[in-house]
């Protein structure tokens, strides 16, 4: 989609809202009854985002709790707030009639579902959790299924985007990997209106602990991979897969497709409490379905599936194992709502391609890929599939690592960029709070003593990139990683525009001879 025909961004919530009594919503949370009963048209968690009619859920948070904010809350006109015992007294100040509850956050989930009229009950519900490939395959399922000719929409890392039964086009901006329960709900209840038949949505592990994707029982739930990454919000590796394994329970999903080509996957096979279906493309694991004979085809490729029913071809459209694994996964779930046969496997062939994610901007005399691989497992992919392109001379990436976030994994990413990678320049990714220089330290501290590749430092992103470019000769090949579509770079807490394809692509064709995807898909 060019940027001249992008929806304008809509608001999370229904135009028209089905509403529930306060009394009603008490009595389903097993709260004391109100004494004021009102109208509840909507839900929110934040202050300033507050509409006439709304229930406001004030949660208590590490630092302050969300009630010290009732009285804006009721300036804007909430009917009504829902706490806890340690909240109720500033809300009840603010002049907000409450309902309290022990866990406010579960309890606001269970109020967006039944305020917004319990919209994932009316619509056909797909979920994509782990590590990496949630929004590869999210993507796939919606392109998939608009091809043909399904209203669908996708909600994930890069927002809500979904087209109505009329053929029409939206876009719901969203902050979060799976938005806070009032967003989701809301956006499944805007779907709705819109007559949606199915809804793609990536399901992240702290949506899970935090109660996000409560009330949503999913109709299929996919598990892709478990690799090191978010340990700073779940401290270890097995509280992690815990989070991810939740979602395979009947409170979550009615079946489940699981990637058994790690052990995380296999596991997860055995202890799920629902339906699984497990598929695999390594060589050697058994699996209901497996991939095999994987072939090159332009920058995609074609693969082999054996399944209970027999052999079948598959195309992939974006290069590498994982983007295979992606694209049977896409298949699996579809085939699990009744959407099967060759027209299914042709519109898959086509839509598997997301903006950011082993994204082509520039073909000869140099490949330049940008990826957002931001973990070494995803790095690593990344790298071995462009390895693995049979044109490609030397490999160049430029990567680093995001500011507040899991540093344990940062001396593995420069670990595996300088054993798989040629020439290695270490930049800023999106430093936030802390010390850019700090960081690329850390990366750097993972380089072994002796390795091959050429290792450089250069501080900042664009310059980065200048100098991948400058150093790069025919038949090269650059991978920009860690950002993929974003299109600002956080430092200091200040967002400043950058988004990493446009820099690769300027940068190319200032080098001179570069032939550029010129695109704008996702700009």
């Amino acid at each position: 989609m060019t940027s001249e025909t992008a929806p304008t961004p809509e608001a999370a919530r229904p135009r028209r809202p089905l509403g529930a009594g306060a009394a009603d919503l008490a009595r389903a949370l097993g709260a004391e009854v109100p004494s004021v009963d009102a109208t509840l048209r909507g839900v929110t968690l934040d202050s300033r985002s507050v509409e006439p009619g709304d229930l406001w859920s004030a949660l208590p948070g590490a630092s302050a709790h969300g009630a010290e904010f009732a009285a804006q809350a009721a300036e804007r006109g909430a009917a009504m707030a829902l706490t806890d015992p340690a909240g109720r007294d500033r809300c009840l100040a603010a002049g907000l009639p409450v309902i309290v509850v022990d866990d406010p956050r579960a309890a606001t989930a269970a109020a967006a579902a039944l305020v917004l009229g319990r919209p994932a009950e009316r619509l056909r519900t797909l979920g994509v959790t782990g590590t990496n490939g949630k929004t590869s395959i999210t993507t796939a399922l919606t392109g998939t299924l608009q091809a043909l000719g399904v209203p669908a929409g996708a909600i994930g890392t890069g927002g809500t985007r979904y087209r109505d039964a009329d053929g029409a086009d939206h876009a719901i901006a969203t902050v979060r990997t799976t938005p806070e329960s009032p967003e989701l709900h809301g956006i499944l209840a805007r779907m709705l209106e819109d007559r949606v038949e199915v809804a793609a949505m990536e399901v992240s592990s702290h949506a899970l602990v935090l109660h996000r994707a409560d009330e949503v029982v999913l109709d299929v739930a996919c598990f892709t991979n478990l690799t090191q990454d978010h340990l700073d919000f779940h401290g270890t590796m097995e509280a992690y897969y815990e989070a991810k394994r939740s979602l395979f329970t009947p409170r979550h999903a009615r079946r489940g497709i699981v990637c058994v080509d790690d052990a995380w996957g296999a596991r997860l096979a055995r202890e799920a409490q629902i339906p699984v279906t497990t598929y695999a493309t390594r060589p050697g694991t058994a699996a209901d379905h497996v991939a095999r004979d994987l072939r090159a085809e332009g920058y995609g490729s074609t693969f082999t599936v054996d399944g209970p029913d027999g052999a079948r071809t598959l195309r992939a459209a974006l290069p590498g194992r994982h983007y295979v694994a992606n694209t049977l996964a896409a298949e699996l779930m579809l085939a699990a709502i009744g959407h099967t046969g060759p027209e299914v496997a042709r519109a898959l062939g086509e839509a598997g391609t997301v903006p950011g994610r082993m994204e082509p901007v520039a073909r000869t005399p140099v490949l330049g890929v940008v990826d957002y691989s931001h973990t070494a497992d995803a790095l690593e992919q990344a790298l071995t599939t462009l390895r693995a392109v049979p044109s490609t001379r030397r490999l160049i990436v430029v990567m680093g690592a995001g500011g507040d976030r899991d540093r344990r994994k940062r001396p593995h990413m420069g670990e595996v960029a300088a054993r798989l990678a040629d020439v290695v320049i270490v930049t800023d990714d999106n430093p936030r709070t802390e010390d850019p220089a700090a960081i690329r330290r850390e990366v750097l501290s993972g380089v072994p003593e002796g390795a091959e590749a050429q290792v450089r430092e250069v501080g900042g992103r664009g310059d980065a990139i200048e100098l991948a470019a400058s150093l790069a000769d025919v038949s090269d090949t650059i991978l920009v990683a860690g950002k993929g579509a974003e299109t600002g770079q956080q430092i200091g807490g200040i967002v400043h525009p950058f988004d990493d394809r446009l820099r690769l692509r300027e940068a190319l064709t200032a080098r001179g001879g570069a032939e550029c995807d010129d695109t704008d898909e996702g700009h």
